[in-house]
């Protein structure tokens, strides 16, 4: 079994939101993989394949879900909600 990254990030290194989610998830202690759009082969085109929308930065959780322009109150809840926020 492949062992996937819990996180990741699809986002680009100009979006303000896409720091915001970064600087989170580094506060939580959280690992991830970033992915930026505007350099990495087919990122911009993988994100819009998960959120059906343009609006950056879209997050991915290792149950399959995904948030789009999340806050950072809205990470932590999700992790805590999986069980994935370290204390």
């Amino acid at each position: 079994m492949e062992n996937l990254p819990l996180v990741n990030v699809y986002g680009a290194d100009w979006c303000g939101d896409c720091i915001r989610a970064k600087s989170a998830l580094n506060q939580f202690n959280v690992a991830f993989t970033w992915h930026n759009i505007e350099s990495e082969d087919r990122a911009a085109q993988k994100a819009v394949e998960i959120s059906g929308q343009k609006h950056i930065p879209v997050v991915t959780f290792s149950d399959g879900s995904f948030m789009v322009e999340p806050s950072a109150s809205q990470i932590k809840d999700k992790l805590m909600q999986l069980g994935q926020l370290a204390n």
